[in-house]
């Protein structure tokens, strides 16, 4: 049987229990069906898909443990790349020996019924990667071709970084000197960007920052903190997620 992992939000739990998970989501060849992941030795490539799905379904979120036939078809890939249609356990094993499983789904083409939800648990909320993997410092292009329509927070995005805008990195110097002489949030925002685009310490410099009022400053520096080395950038981030209203 393979082991698969479905994340929903968490009002929806306990109807799965009694009903199954629903064929919501439109598959690549038009079927609807439900997207998975298959549950891996790393507890964060497993739920690896949180903190994306996040920015569509806002509130908690559960995951529910799945067991379908090993025979089962379904479709396994990257989520930017065409999918291979084979059993399920195939799809298990060609996720679990990737270099690289971030960004890999399993879609199975139909619903799932309750006999083969096993539980449905707590997950935790800032695991995994959002936008794409490695996006975390990564100055995000703002054309339409690469967001997509509906996308939260586009329209501010792009107020922030308009298409086509390239500017040279700023040094630390510079960036830290525009941080504290920042008049809005988009100038605040745009110099953690710069922060974030290299591996750097002195972490301590951002706690000013923890306790800002706009929530969009806070999620940014918790992910601006993932390139910083040191026990003062750990430190900062375990506070921000401790009181991580903006998860």
């Amino acid at each position: 049987m393979a082991n698969l992992v479905h994340l929903t939000p968490e009002d929806r739990a306990r109807r799965i229990v009694r009903t199954g998970v629903a064929a919501r989501s439109p598959g690549r060849a038009g079927e609807r069906g439900v997207y998975c992941m298959p549950v891996l030795t790393s507890y964060t490539l497993t739920h690896q898909w949180v903190r994306e799905l996040r920015r569509w379904h806002p509130g908690v979120l559960a995951a529910v443990d799945l067991r379908i036939s090993d025979d089962e078809p379904v479709l396994v890939g990257r989520y930017n790349r065409e999918p291979e249609r084979c059993p399920a356990a195939r799809a298990v094993a060609l996720v679990g020996e990737a270099a690289d499983p971030r960004g890999f789904e399993i879609f199975v083409p139909r619903a799932i019924s309750a006999g083969e939800v096993r539980r449905v648990r707590s997950v935790a909320q800032g695991i995994g990667w959002r936008h794409k993997p490695d996006a975390h410092g990564v100055r995000p292009c703002t054309c339409p071709a690469c967001i997509q329509p509906g996308t939260p927070k586009v329209a501010r995005l792009r107020r922030r970084l308009p298409d086509g805008d390239f500017r040279p990195r700023k040094t630390k110097p510079e960036l830290m000197a525009q941080l504290h002489g920042a008049a809005t949030v988009e100038d605040v925002c745009d110099a953690l960007w710069g922060l974030g685009t290299r591996s750097r310490g002195g972490a301590e410099e951002l706690e000013f920052l923890a306790d800002h009022p706009d929530p969009d400053v806070r999620e940014l520096l918790y992910d601006v903190l993932e390139s910083y080395r040191g026990k003062a950038a750990r430190e900062l981030r375990a506070r921000l997620l401790s009181n991580a209203d903006w998860l």
